[in-house]
């Protein structure tokens, strides 16, 4: 799991220069800046809208009783994705963008689940 960190902290950002590279090239840097700006309004808008619906859906969860399991994973998703969209590139825009959609968080939180269930309690 730290190899993986590892790499993902050095390819990442290498990826990123690359591909602002090869969009500048393309479109100019006035309106890569542009599009950087965008999408950082665009994020920060999302973020926020995501992260109020995952609180209502979590408050309602605790007030009827029922463990906000589901709704936490949901809130962290939201977490690291408002964090992607904070950070400049166009790779981390699209992963974050990504977790701004339920249902890819969603799906997020089977699969780990799944991947999980054997190491640690999972409570649904």
């Amino acid at each position: 799991m730290g190899t993986l960190l590892v790499a993902a902290f050095l390819t990442v950002p290498i990826l990123e220069l690359l591909l602002f590279i090869y969009v500048e090239g393309r479109v100019g840097l006035a309106r890569l800046l542009i599009a950087i700006v965008i999408t950082a309004v665009l994020g920060a808008f999302l973020v926020r809208q995501q992260g109020f619906v995952v609180l209502s859906r979590l408050r309602a969860d605790v007030a009827s009783g029922v463990m906000p399991g589901r709704q936490l994973v949901h809130g962290a998703l939201v977490l690291v994705g408002g964090a992607l969209l904070l950070t400049p590139g166009f790779l981390t825009d699209a992963i974050g963008f990504a977790l701004m959609i339920p249902s890819v968080r969603e799906g997020l939180r089977r699969l780990g689940s799944r991947l999980f269930r054997q190491r640690i309690i999972i409570i649904e």
